[in-house]
């Protein structure tokens, strides 16, 4: 038995270990095998890229300091307007308004009503008190944009929660329709450091339009704009829009490859012959600034406030070279301003530059300065002292072509025996600072300032840029005041109720015209009891000084005829002669020439143009389209 079972037992073993043998060297039963799954990238965002000169600096649109394209790019994106260019001049933006129009003309007085849709980016409403802050702050501030129209202002009154704003003029005002462009968010920018001087310096608190800004990088040279989500009307057709900073070869080779969809650039003249080389696959186009490049010889200096020495240095000056060192053989040189008053784009533009003014008169410069008291020794001009004739000539830094001319200026009175030299300082260090305010510090390491080369800023209405380019600062209780009242907040931390402001370039008009339909919002009898928030009425005890303007030139009886053209008393035209002859005798400003920027399309984008008046293309960006 026991010899049977380990039979068995052996035998099952040796079952078992084969077995074993075959399951080794079997192969394995494969397993279900995976799916291959191709995943489909998420599309990127819908973009268009545009190459542009330079994206830093300050991006408020209402200063001299910050007066550029990109500023003005963005502010067409973000910021909300009263009224904006259009066919036929200044329409009114039914994106944001209901109606704006004149209600009574004794006094005059202009209504408007906000859309009840319109908001900041925030939350906030677009409301009066955006349209205060802006007004006090054009009224107040050194280095405004054709402040003359918000100086007309007596009172900012709101109504019906901030959406119906009453303004009433302390007179007649035909060019009313240029005030309140690019309003600011006020409930964000009334308490800003360092108040109106510091505001929009890097950024935007705030957006009223169809964009928004997601990220600026300046060591990227980047702007990137995306579609703002709270815009209450048409929604940009794309996801976002990307300004670029490039050289010119950067640019040209971006809109080559395809990288840029399109670009707005200073081109000289070589730079426009490589653009035209890109052949019919980009689209070129001049596009005027709404800035004149001038020589602004500042009457408030220590040694240019002689008319004899500043006669004899203007005589100096070769425009010619100035010119051709600003425009590098571009665009712009071919719009020359010649006259004083207007700007060489705009229609019936004639110039008025005296013969004698075209070139450079030495031997006239030489005898001026001996009048004055200056003889030449060694080569060099020297005061009756024998310290030499000093004079710094100053630019806005990193503002071509500015700068450029500013070196030229100095090479030439460097080369008559003049000892001059080149500051630049920050632009809003430069045109932030009333050069007739006694009180305000001297720049360039405390010397002073003689010669500026900057630009004059331009508005749609040539009556308004007029009285504002020449006002005399004024003080309170100056006989020609009136300038309004101090209880207001001050501008650099207002926002809430106050009255005027300085103003705008408004274009002309009927005084009785609306900008769109009333909906019974008149007011026609001017009664005030349904007031929300009152602005200080202009009547109040005390005042506020109204800042003379960037050249520190004052002549009264300019002044006098700026304001009767301001208000539609004289025509501008009827005073165009006098006005002229009046400021090449004075020696003051020697206009050069407009500038101009290039605007390059390539075919992968739709609905770019160079847009109405001076408000370029980016007014259109919620239209464009990229195709390719």
């Amino acid at each position: 038995m026991a010899s049977g079972r380990a039979s068995t037992l052996l035998a099952l073993g040796c079952v078992t270990a084969l077995l074993a043998t075959a399951c080794t060297d079997a192969p394995p039963v494969p397993g279900p095998q995976p799916t291959s799954v191709v995943e489909t990238p998420e599309p990127g965002p819908d973009q268009i890229v545009v190459g542009v000169d330079a994206i830093g600096g300050g991006y408020n649109p209402h200063t001299v300091a910050d007066l550029s394209p990109v500023t003005r790019a963005l502010a067409r994106m973000l910021l909300p307007s009263v009224f904006v260019p259009g066919d036929d001049g200044l329409e009114l933006d039914e994106t944001v308004m209901r109606s704006a129009s004149v209600m009574s003309t004794d006094p005059f007085t202009v209504s408007y009503v906000i859309r009840p849709d319109a908001s900041w980016s925030d939350g906030a409403p677009i409301a009066a008190e955006d349209f205060i802050y802006l007004a006090e702050a054009m009224r107040r501030q050194p280095g405004t944009i054709a402040p003359a129209g918000y100086r007309l202002i007596s009172d900012v009154a709101s109504r019906d929660g901030g959406k119906r704003v009453k303004v009433t003029f302390k007179d007649r005002y035909p060019g009313w329709r240029g005030l309140f462009d690019n309003l600011v968010p006020a409930h964000l920018l009334k308490d800003v450091p360092g108040g109106w001087q510091g505001a929009l310096s890097t950024s935007f608190p705030a957006y009223g339009g169809p964009f928004a800004i997601r990220s600026i990088d300046t060591a990227r040279g980047e702007i990137l704009l995306e579609r703002n989500e709270r815009y209450w009307e048409k929604p940009a057709a794309v996801d976002q829009v990307v300004l670029r900073r490039s050289d010119k070869q950067g640019i040209i080779a971006a809109l080559r490859d395809g990288n840029n969809q399109f670009a707005l650039t200073r081109a000289t003249g070589h730079d426009r012959g490589a653009l035209r080389q890109l052949g019919n696959d980009v689209s070129l186009y001049t596009v005027p600034r709404p800035a004149v490049a001038e020589v602004v010889l500042r009457p408030t200096s220590d040694v240019l406030s002689d008319d004899t020495t500043r006669a004899a240095i203007a005589a100096l000056i070769d425009r010619k070279r100035l010119i051709a060192a600003g425009a590098e053989g571009g665009p712009s040189g071919r719009l020359r301003a010649n006259a004083q008053l207007g700007v060489p784009s705009a229609s019936g533009y004639q110039p008025t530059i005296p013969a004698a003014e075209r070139a450079p008169r030495p031997k006239r410069a030489e005898m001026l300065l001996r009048q004055a008291g200056y003889q030449r020794s060694a080569g060099v001009w020297r005061d009756a002292s024998g310290d030499e004739l000093q004079l710094v000539v100053a630019a806005p830094g990193d503002q071509e072509p500015y700068p450029a001319m500013a070196r030229e200026l100095v090479r030439q009175l460097t080369g008559r025996g003049i000892e001059a030299t080149v500051a630049t300082p920050k632009p809003r260090e430069l045109f932030g600072a009333d050069p007739a305010d006694p009180d305000a510090e001297a720049l360039a390491g405390g010397v002073g300032i003689d010669i500026v080369l900057a630009p004059r800023a331009l508005g749609a209405d040539p009556a308004s840029t007029f009285a504002s380019r020449f006002a005399c600062r004024k003080r309170p209780g100056d006989s020609s005041d009136d300038s309004g009242s101090d209880s207001a907040a001050d501008a650099s931390g207002a926002g809430g109720a106050g009255s005027p402001g300085q103003g705008s370039d408004g274009t002309g008009g009927s005084d009785n015209g609306t900008g769109g339909s009333d909906n019974g919002d008149g007011d026609n009898t001017g009664n005030t009891d349904d007031s929300d928030d009152n602005g200080v009425d202009d009547s109040t005890s005390g005042g506020v000084v109204q800042p003379g303007n960037i050249t520190g030139f004052c002549d009264e009886r300019l002044d006098r005829i700026g304001q009767d053209v301001l208000t539609g008393e004289r025509r501008l035209d009827d005073v165009r002669s006098e006005v002229e002859s009046t400021l090449w005798r004075a020696d003051v400003t020697i206009p050069l020439f407009q500038l101009t920027d290039t605007l390059a399309v390539g075919g992968e984008v739709t609905g770019v143009t160079p847009g109405h008046g001076f408000a370029g293309p980016f007014g259109d960006a919620v239209n464009w389209i990229r195709t390719g």
